[in-house]
């Protein structure tokens, strides 16, 4: 009889990220050979871990609970191959697999951006990396024209409901402090939810005057908010993937990598707590919100002067004022997230993909995709679909 590998995965599942990762696991099972799993299904990541870990002797861990020093100890003593999904409390001697927290941040902002923010803020929490690493990234992509306001942060931990309303009365005031319009990332679908529900109770109108986007894309969360919450998808089933594959690798004894693995999102899921532009001039909103709607039909900037009561010198220099780029620049970038969001999320071949985004010939749709990305369409649809199950 086939003898499977031991593996222990301390991986728990109250969240959703966790349970991506999880699917993201069981995808590569499902491709390799099995294991013999014993999955540890905690709700917190802080929880009493199985006393028999310490006299265990299997094969492997995938962990993101935050292990105790003396249980660490014990497993490098014993060489138990150990990946690391623990982005709270990360450990410099175990391999680890993350998100690519800045590259969250920095997606954030460029989404705020594209809705002609100004000012920009930030709800997150004041002890967890991961935190501050979104925060990081998100004011690394401000422009010269865009002002930082300042971050509102949270000590992390469970909370009774008298903590809960006075962090709520504390969030309320400052959001009345912050300059109008204002764009605002919230380091997670839960945080988001209360940024929202805070702009509820002072009556200030999502996204009108504060524009809310969240992180994780929990739908269940985001669908709660009122109105939706826009959410920036993380890769969490290539996390779950990735660390199995490094996993089986170490137990076949490979050498661990010297460095932690980002894996960077998967884009934004807009809803309407973004589903706005943050400028008072209609003749411009209204030219950016036909290329929107109408740039996967092959349009041109005549196009769009003909729906806009302007000369194409007004046109182009409010573009370049409000967004820092032409119209027809606008109208490509429309496109390509298009052409993008298609070869993630189907199997369409890339002659469809061009007629449905507005290019005549899959060759000059392959030239400008590889010129803004940097990769052809099949590379970046094989790295984004590896982990990723489509119908």
């Amino acid at each position: 009889m086939a003898q499977y590998p031991h593996v222990v995965l301390l991986i728990e599942t109250a969240t959703v990220h966790a349970r991506h990762i999880l699917s993201g696991i069981a995808r590569y099972l499902q491709a390799h050979r099995p294991w013999s799993l014993f999955v540890f299904e905690y709700s917190g990541l802080d929880g009493a871990l199985p006393r028999w870990l310490l006299n265990w002797r299997g094969d492997g861990i995938i962990c993101r609970f935050r292990l105790p020093p003396p249980l660490l100890k014990h497993l490098r003593k014993l060489k138990v191959p150990l990946v690391n999904l623990n982005d709270f409390y990360p450990n410099p001697w175990l391999p680890l697999i993350r998100s690519d927290d800045p590259t969250i941040g920095r997606l954030a902002a460029e989404h705020l951006r594209q809705r002609c923010f100004r000012y920009f803020a930030f709800c997150g929490f004041t002890d967890l990396q991961w935190s501050q690493q979104r925060c990081k990234g998100f004011r690394s992509a401000l422009g010269s024209t865009e002002t930082f306001c300042g971050a509102y942060e949270l000590a992390w931990g469970i909370r009774h409901s008298r903590v809960w309303e006075r962090e709520q009365e504390d969030i309320e005031r400052w959001l009345r402090s912050l300059p109008k319009p204002v764009g605002i990332l919230a380091c997670n679908d839960g945080l988001g939810r209360k940024v929202v529900d805070a702009c509820q109770q002072t009556n200030l109108a999502v996204p009108e005057e504060v524009a809310v986007i969240g992180v994780d894309n929990d739908a269940l969360l985001c669908e709660l908010c009122n109105p939706p919450l826009s959410s920036v998808v993380p890769n969490s089933e290539r996390i779950g993937y990735e660390a199995a594959a490094l996993l089986d690798r170490l137990m076949a004894g490979g050498r661990p990598p010297r460095q932690q693995w980002l894996i960077p999102p998967l884009g934004v899921a807009t809803r309407q707590s973004t589903d706005v532009l943050a400028i008072d001039d209609p003749d411009f909103t209204a030219a950016v919100r036909y290329i929107r709607e109408q740039a996967c039909r092959g349009i041109s900037v005549r196009d769009v002067l003909e729906q806009t009561p302007q000369s194409r010198t007004v046109l182009e220099r409010k573009f370049r004022k409000y967004l820092g780029h032409s119209p027809q620049a606008e109208i490509r970038a429309v496109q390509l997230r298009r052409v993008q969001q298609l070869l993630v999320e189907t199997h369409l071949p890339l002659d469809r993909i061009a007629a449905l985004t507005g290019y005549q010939h899959a060759e000059y749709l392959s030239v400008v995709f590889k010129r803004a990305t940097g990769q052809t369409p099949g590379h970046f649809r094989r790295q984004a679909q590896s982990t990723i199950h489509l119908p």
